[in-house]
């Protein structure tokens, strides 16, 4: 077989469910249960978060176009998702889908690239947090912390590149506290539960529908118009359609989660009806929200105004609403924390996958013996998120985060038509409509334009992330495979152990039942 072919070569669809056979896990969760994990995840830095900084840099109240136009690539991909999750139902989430469709070779990229989607993801998320807290600090006890310890020391843009000034920070102290106080109650044993996962949703979702009745009466149509705006030559921003582009791939961080559904696939009672349920449900709940949500922000204040970390408490702030202020800061903490914590509990999952298959060293499977958690996978995620967040801006992350999730659904969108003409025989509880190829390539083909709308150097960051992901394959992964060797990798914890908590909890449930 030539070089070339191998790096084509995958384990076989009947290899991969056989393994999801043999797993540990529970299968107790229903659609409502993944429907909601998936609005838990979805909910959060998106929509706290960078829904005013899209609005203000490029699309000014077209931001409602930029989540359709998000929603719609979503759309695509969640079919694709759909019916790769029924298919096969195995925890590896997008990696194990694109393993079995594309190769080994290509599979490890898209699951080094999941890495975006966790850790930078988390990253974003802390430093809106740290956003939400010293708002909630100045509107609820009158404390101003320095924005030298609340803001990251490097700052972007187009013409400047990354650049450090008088008008930057030092250190953003508030994120780095907040990744490390998650990291450390997962290390210890901290686990998320479905239930608690479930109140965290409620608590996020009383907050928004809160904010959207309270500012509706404020709304001043003016704040609209231009509905698109033209380029301004003050701050040399462009807007217009390509503001709306490239705002589009920056909200698009705000759906990603919906993707997460698919990583319980050994947990669900029944994959085939559940997972797609779990899947369109929470995407399109979270589509008419955000929609809801961008009307009001860009109708309460003028767009310019929305360049924040913090824009809903900014926003009912300047309307003189001190008190919505404060629960709209204590509902953006408590969200974007169970964000973090789901983002750095789903981390060690894929870490897991990987090294199962022999492409990443063996500690990245293993459990601590005495805390009996996922301990070295856990601390390495949380050092490389809390860098992160402390040294590098909001829209950097964003982007770059955003690029890296839309990369793995194009791979999923590509899978899934690959493996239509490549294994037929196989059973799909679940087909997208419109044959074989319409959907993935619609997926593919918006996913992609988002990713080039982001600029050059959005493109070449994610193009040197997936470098460093190719040498450490090509280093370690293609002489360690599995597949390649033959060799199980011994010692590795089992399945179970980095399911995310979601079958811890529903495991005391139905033993309380059976009792």
């Amino acid at each position: 077989m030539s070089f070339a072919k191998s790096l084509l070569q995958g384990p076989s669809y009947e290899d991969i469910v056989a393994k999801a056979k043999t797993s540990a896990m529970k299968r107790t969760l229903t659609g409502l249960d993944v429907t909601l994990i998936g609005v838990g995840e979805i909910i959060g830095a998106g929509i706290f978060v960078i829904t005013g900084t899209a609005a203000a840099r490029f699309a000014g109240p077209a931001i409602v176009l930029s989540f359709i136009i998000s929603g719609v690539a979503c759309a695509f991909a969640g079919l694709c998702y759909s019916e790769m999750a029924a298919a096969i139902p195995a925890s590896g989430s997008a990696y194990s889908f694109a393993t079995v469709a594309l190769g080994e070779a290509l599979g490890f990229t898209v699951g080094w690239d999941l890495m975006l989607e966790y850790l930078v993801g988390a990253a974003t998320v802390a430093v809106g947090w740290s956003a939400y807290l010293v708002k909630f600090l100045k509107a609820a006890f009158g404390v101003k912390l320095s924005t030298a310890y609340t803001s990251a020391p490097i700052e972007f843009s187009e013409e400047r590149g990354f650049y450090m000034d008088e008008t930057t920070g030092i250190i953003n102290l508030p994120a780095v506290l907040v990744v490390m106080f998650c990291t450390a109650a997962l290390c210890f044993g901290v686990k998320q539960s479905a239930i608690v996962n479930h109140l965290l949703v409620a608590t996020k979702l009383a907050v928004i529908m809160l904010f959207i009745f309270s500012s509706f009466a404020y709304i001043k149509v003016e704040n609209w118009s231009p509905f698109i705006p033209g380029p301004d030559a003050a701050t040399g921003r462009e807007y217009g359609v390509s503001g709306i582009l490239r705002a589009s791939t920056l909200v698009f961080f705000a759906y990603i989660g919906f993707d997460a559904v698919s990583t319980t696939a050994q947990e669900v009672k029944r994959p085939s009806r559940d997972l797609p349920i779990g899947i369109l449900g929470s995407l399109s709940l979270c589509t008419v929200i955000y929609i809801v949500v961008s009307l009001c922000l860009t109708g309460i204040t003028n767009y310019k105004n929305l360049d924040s970390a913090a824009p809903l408490a900014d926003a009912v702030t300047a309307l003189g609403m001190n008190w919505l202020s404060i629960l709209v800061s204590v509902g953006g903490l408590a969200g974007l924390t169970s964000v973090i914590l789901v983002s750095l509990l789903s981390q060690p999952r894929i870490f897991y996958s990987l090294a199962v298959d022999g492409l990443l060293p063996p500690m990245f499977g293993k459990i601590h013996p005495k805390f009996g958690t996922p301990f070295v996978q856990t601390l390495f995620s949380g050092v490389f998120c809390a860098v992160a967040a402390a040294f590098l801006p909001l829209g950097v992350l964003g982007e770059l985060t955003s690029s890296g999730t839309l990369f793995c659904f194009a791979a999923v969108c590509i899978s899934t038509a690959v493996l239509r003409f490549k294994r037929p025989d196989i059973e799909r509880p679940f087909r997208m409509p419109g044959g074989p190829l319409l959907i993935p390539v619609l997926g593919a083909a918006s996913s992609f334009a988002l990713i080039i709308s982001t600029g050059w150097s959005s493109v070449l960051r994610l193009g040197i992330w997936m470098l460093v992901g190719l040498c450490v394959y090509f280093a370690y992964g293609y002489r360690h495979s599995v597949m390649r060797t033959g060799k199980a990798v011994e010692g590795l914890a089992s399945a179970d152990k980095f399911g995310g908590g979601h079958d811890a909890t529903y495991e005391k449930v139905e033993e309380k039942a059976e009792a």
